[in-house]
């Protein structure tokens, strides 16, 4: 093949590597080129073992074998740089860690990307990953297994029911089957959310304390508007904590919804221009900070430990700001 033909070969493919079937007057107004020249392309990657799918009839064409792991990673740029930030962010425990999809598979994935990359990119991109950081720590959270997010996505999509074993925060195991709605990925950890088989309350479920998911016969129909990702932080905010804390602050919803951590802060309007917040807390020493960040006024209504705690924070700050020089 001449230089313009492998060129024109190489971006058939990478069209192709875009999924669904491409129907022949496309591929060659998108090449440049008449029909019988796409065909003769097709062939030259069929003579390189790529397998291309003749699709016939009205709305036929071509189409890349269901499967198939293409050698050369064709990306561009800014896919590259999409790529290799994303197996950054799942190594550090981001939001899509999975156990045997994590730190060893992401190490792996993303060295094969570099190495199929021109020279120039994996260089550029390499130093990208060299000096950056990141404010976010890897949070220290069990991974689920892959094979029971898998199990789980493909449950939540053909809306099939689910049985598993699963372990409780007490450490107790029991035999569960739900009624799969959604899958929710939220501050490091795996959520399912459901109610039981036979309906009734709304349950969440941490994913790494799943195992042994098997589909079960029947289908379900998810309710008009659900928001599984409203119900789990909604979920959390409600679990009984060693300290239930409520309080009033001058403002609005909006104003602390930005300001207090998602998850365990429960807010309400009272139609007086407060809003009652209830936090469930397993300690209370992060809170006087935060509740002075808010530099809103504030009614703690209990517990009364809170109260001293704050306290004791305002008379740090106020022995700071008086000091002349820096305190001993």
């Amino acid at each position: 093949m001449t230089t313009s033909t492998t060129a024109r070969v190489l971006a058939l493919l990478e069209i192709l590597q875009g999924g669904g079937t491409r129907t022949v007057p496309e591929l060659a107004a998108r090449l440049g080129v008449d029909e019988r020249t796409v065909r003769r392309y097709v062939a030259h990657l069929l003579d390189l073992d790529i397998p291309v799918d003749a699709v016939r009839g009205r709305y036929g064409g071509y189409r890349l074998a269901p499967g198939y792991r293409m050698p050369p990673l064709m990306l561009t740029d800014e896919e590259a740089l999409a790529v290799l930030l994303g197996l950054l962010s799942g190594q550090r425990g981001g939001p899509g860690t999975v156990s045997g999809a994590s730190t060893a598979a992401g190490e792996s994935a993303a060295a094969k990307v570099r190495r199929v990359l021109p020279v120039a990119l994996r260089r550029r991109l390499e130093a990208l990953l060299e000096t950056a950081d990141f404010t976010d720590r890897p949070r220290p959270a069990t991974p689920p297994q892959a094979a029971v997010l898998l199990e789980l996505a493909e449950a939540v999509r053909g809306r099939r029911p689910v049985a598993f074993a699963y372990t409780d925060r007490k450490g107790d195991d029991s035999a569960r089957t739900v009624l799969p709605y959604g899958l929710v990925a939220h501050s490091g950890r795996w959520y399912l959310t459901g109610p039981g088989r036979d309906g009734g309350e709304m349950r969440i479920f941490r994913l790494d304390r799943i195992a042994s998911v098997r589909l079960l016969s029947g289908s379900f129909e998810v309710p008009d508007g659900f928001d599984p990702a409203a119900t789990v932080l909604d979920h959390l905010s409600r679990t009984p904590w060693a300290h239930d804390v409520s309080l009033r602050v001058r403002g609005s919803v909006e104003y602390l919804r930005d300001r207090l951590p998602v998850g365990i802060a429960a807010l309400s309007e009272d139609g007086t221009g407060w809003v009652r917040v209830r936090i469930r807390a397993e300690r209370l020493d992060w809170l006087p900070p935060v509740l002075a960040a808010l530099d809103r006024p504030f009614v703690i209504e209990r517990p009364a430990e809170l109260r001293d705690l704050v306290r004791a924070l305002a008379r740090r700050l106020d022995a700071y700001a008086a000091a002349a020089e820096e305190p001993s």
